[in-house]
């Protein structure tokens, strides 16, 4: 594993969430101990984003779930980058799956996204990730590289150091199932590869490509073992106190 590579832990909150629960995800993330080594950053419902920052330790980021391409304007029930800034957050996630597959987005639209967020020095979390049927058809390398292909179109050289990729296989997410620790490294290691050729070995070495699907407390630090994993995107677990055990993988 590379040690330029800072561990990254995200944690997903989705539509969950009350000011109660957040203050005891603020608790327990605060008594911890959490991995100095590790980043972590947290991404509540759009309506408590501002309680979120306020409430959460100061070295734990929060993401926005979603944005759109634009500043402001007649696009009712979406948040612009600008906003994300106003409230003193930092992150972003796009293209999430549910974004994807539930809503419809598409790789174009994720990636004009991708390229107003970063202008506006909003840092994204960029998810990618093939559906079981495409799996099964022997297409994830297709659809990964073709979702990726329309997020490096929309980056700048410089604008890498502001970007987590986050492989997320849609079959994984919410099932119960995780790829195993081989199947996860073999896409991530492919990935680096791939960017390589398509960006720079500058930048595919240092940007963190990060895992989501079904992981948890007791198959977090094997997949952490692998060299091409450097880090999670977390969804349900990221709710409960197993979430600091996720945070402290790569911890003995």
């Amino acid at each position: 594993m590379s040690q330029q590579r800072k561990f990254f832990v995200g944690g997903n909150w989705k539509m969950n969430g009350s000011k109660q629960s957040i203050e005891g995800i603020a608790g327990f993330l605060k008594t911890g101990p959490l991995d100095p080594k590790t980043e972590v950053v947290v991404a509540p419902p759009t309506c408590y984003l501002e309680y979120t920052r306020k409430t959460v330790d100061a070295k734990v980021g929060v993401a926005a779930q979603n944005c759109y391409k634009v500043a402001s304007g007649a696009f009712t029930g979406d948040i612009s980058a600008n906003m994300i800034k106003d409230l003193d957050c930092e992150w972003v996630i796009l293209g999430h799956s549910e974004r994807r597959n539930v809503f419809g987005e598409s790789d174009q639209l994720i990636g004009e996204k991708t390229k107003y967020a970063l202008s506006q020095g909003v840092k994204v979390i960029a998810c990618i990730g093939e559906k079981l049927e495409e799996r099964e058809g022997g297409k994830t390398e297709e659809v990964v590289f073709r979702q990726t292909q329309a997020i490096i179109e929309n980056i700048s050289a410089d604008q890498w150091v502001s970007v987590v990729i986050a492989y997320e296989p849609v079959w994984a997410i919410g099932t119960g199932k995780t790829a195993t620790p081989e199947q996860a490294q073999e896409v991530h290691e492919k990935l680096r590869t791939w960017l390589a050729d398509k960006v720079s070995s500058e930048v595919a070495a240092a940007v963190r490509i990060i895992y989501g699907g079904s992981v948890n407390a007791s198959n977090c630090k094997e997949l952490a073992t692998k060299g091409d994993i450097d880090g999670f995107l977390v969804g349900g677990a990221s709710l409960k106190p197993d979430f600091v055990q996720i945070i402290n993988a790569r911890q003995n």
